[in-house]
């Protein structure tokens, strides 16, 4: 759904750039051309694939530049469009991200008109109400190659990912941050809670010193669960290479085990 968002906006904004003027505006009145209607194609992103509706004049002159005619794959741009949608980036993080997206041919003014529809969009997805309560939110980090502050590097963009109470998962937010900390996730959590988030019945994190103390500021009555992936990474420390390599310990098999001494016998 992100990916849809962001390249049919951005194709909006090269149809005002190719117009000289947004929609609805006095100035398209008598200018010669206007817009006339979508037309619908599938295109092919790394992960999925993706039905946009794309805009046309009614002088049959709009050339789009990010979707080619005929074109039906984008490889290589689902990251490029996650981070777009994290909070931290600047305006100018997100131009440079949008340059990255297009051919070096096209216009800054064209740049310009992109940047301006893209981060309506984003700062709308950013803001947008969430759920009252979430059964389960997942929080964590993902590791991402994009530009900020002026410079391409590696990156830990920290989400939170919520199951709503008709079981689907749903992205709450996408945030950069330079250090993980128990302030950094008080933060986020208050963010959360200030977009009509009022409960959260379980939270599912790794094991942050101060993790379940923000948690219990901001959702006093959440339940704090050790997600399963980090509680096995950790274990690894305690384990000898040769049984962690030739499995003679399935961390998978304990973590189903209800109680201890099932555990210890395995063990």
């Amino acid at each position: 759904a992100l990916t849809k968002r962001v390249y049919e906006r951005a194709l909006e904004g090269e149809m005002t750039h190719h117009l000289g003027y947004p929609p609805k505006a006095r100035e398209g009145r008598n200018s010669g051309n206007s817009r006339n209607g979508k037309t619908s194609k599938t295109v092919k992103t790394g992960a999925e694939d993706v039905n946009l509706s794309i805009p046309r004049d009614r002088n049959g002159e709009f050339e789009p530049h990010l979707v080619k005619k005929h074109q039906r794959r984008l490889p290589g741009f689902d990251a490029k469009v996650l981070a777009l949608y994290a909070r931290g980036l600047t305006t100018r993080d997100i131009q440079g991200h949008l340059e990255e997206m297009y051919d070096s041919d096209v216009s800054p003014a064209l740049i310009s008109a992109v940047t301006d529809a893209v981060l309506e969009e984003v700062t709308a997805w950013q803001s947008r109400p969430l759920e009252a309560v979430y059964p389960i939110v997942y929080l964590d980090a993902i590791h991402l190659k994009m530009r900020h502050s002026g410079q391409v590097k590696n990156q830990d963009v920290y989400l939170a990912l919520g199951i709503n109470p008709e079981g689907y998962k749903e992205l709450l937010g996408l945030w950069i941050g330079e250090h993980e900390g128990a302030k950094f996730w008080l933060n986020v959590l208050t963010q959360l809670k200030n977009r009509g988030v009022h409960d959260i019945l379980i939270a599912c994190v790794d094991g942050l010193t101060g993790f379940p103390d923000a948690i219990e500021t901001a959702y006093p009555k959440a339940q704090v669960q050790l997600c399963l992936v980090h509680m096995v990474r950790n274990s690894l420390k305690y384990v000898s290479l040769e049984r962690a390599q030739g499995g003679g310990v399935s961390f998978d098999a304990l973590s189903r085990l209800k109680t201890i001494d099932p555990c210890r016998r395995a063990c």
